[in-house]
């Protein structure tokens, strides 16, 4: 059985993004491949959360990950930190990633674009720790957003140059995997981009919105004036829009509205209310189980004990062998 490796970092509550980028996946997953989701608390300690900040996401990310269908008998689900062979390997590996290739990383460019004062060497490694995450448990198929393509080739990179370094094969090559025949990006409500919480929670519709809250984010999404001569291009914004459109709702109801833009005839008023009530169709289920398992303490404890126990008995064996083929033996 192939091995499948992804996680999501712990800088808040999951959004649309989250969901149909991945954790949908990750439930049709766990019934064919032997999988391990985690929640990348180290990744996200490039942002400097506050210790009850990171704590609290960590947490929800836990119950999110539950609430949406992935099972702890089936799957490991556990925290990066909990799993301290990661950030050895991550030492290791460090050892063979090259400044030039890792300030050429498109993510990390945005970043520094992003927040100049916040340039740390954290971040500038970020692909190796990802890589790491996937190498530690030999997967071949890691579910990603199209944005994390290249991480993921670096990742295959860092794995081969170890291989031909210390003359093995032991590192195998991971390969995105989705579903679906392309990868999904979940565009915000701002108008411009993916949805993500970097830009603020206006333009995110999280899990655990309320159905007042998610009308009120969708009716304020950015729009336009409307179209003025027929069949005209869609500007980024409105574009957006129509794309959440076609994720949540039928298609019957994406071709009608698609077809009044085409004809000069459609009112924002009535697409935005109808985008909205579909949103709150679609994550209504997930919604009610977060309710749920976030008032269970005891199950979330041993569903984070079991995940931890899993992914470090996989974890140990690969560091083993690591400390064996670089050189490291005891005296």
């Amino acid at each position: 059985m192939e091995t499948v490796v992804s996680g999501i970092r712990s800088t808040g509550k999951l959004h649309l993004g989250n969901y149909y980028g991945a954790l949908s996946n990750f439930v049709k997953m766990q019934d064919e491949y032997n999988c391990f989701f985690f929640i990348a608390d180290l990744h996200s300690l490039t942002t400097h959360p506050t210790p009850g900040d990171l704590s609290r996401t960590v947490r929800q990310v836990v119950v999110e990950y539950l609430a949406a269908g992935i099972d702890p008998e089936k799957s490991t689900i556990y925290v990066q930190s909990d799993v301290p062979q990661v950030a050895e390997l991550y030492l290791y590996m460090n050892m063979n990633a090259y400044l030039g290739e890792l300030e050429r990383a498109t993510a990390f460019k945005d970043k520094v674009r992003a927040n100049p004062d916040n340039v740390n060497a954290g971040l500038l490694t970020y692909p190796v720790l990802m890589a790491c995450d996937i190498l530690i448990h030999h997967a071949t198929k890691v579910p990603v957003g199209k944005d994390q393509e290249q991480h993921l080739e670096m990742t295959r990179t860092f794995g081969n140059r170890f291989n031909r370094l210390y003359e093995v094969d032991y590192f195998k090559e991971p390969y995105a995997f989705s579903y679906s025949d392309k990868l999904v990006k979940i565009p915000g409500l701002d108008g411009q981009g993916k949805m993500g919480k970097s830009n603020g929670d206006a333009s995110c519709v999280y899990l655990s919105d309320s159905p007042e809250v998610i009308r009120k984010k969708v009716m304020r999404a950015v729009s336009d004036s409307g179209p003025t001569t027929p069949n005209q291009a869609k500007p980024e914004s409105i574009q957006n829009l129509f794309d959440l459109m076609k994720v949540v709702s039928s298609a019957d109801t994406y071709t009608h509205f698609d077809d009044l833009y085409n004809n000069c005839a459609i009112r924002y008023g009535d697409f935005k209310k109808q985008l909205a009530e579909d949103m709150v169709l679609a994550t209504e289920p997930v919604r009610s189980r977060i309710e749920e398992i976030s008032a269970d303490e005891a199950y979330l404890s041993k569903v984070i004990q079991l995940g931890a126990e899993k992914a470090a008995a996989s974890a140990d064996r690969t560091i083993k062998e690591v400390r064996e083929i670089i050189g490291l033996k005891k005296i």
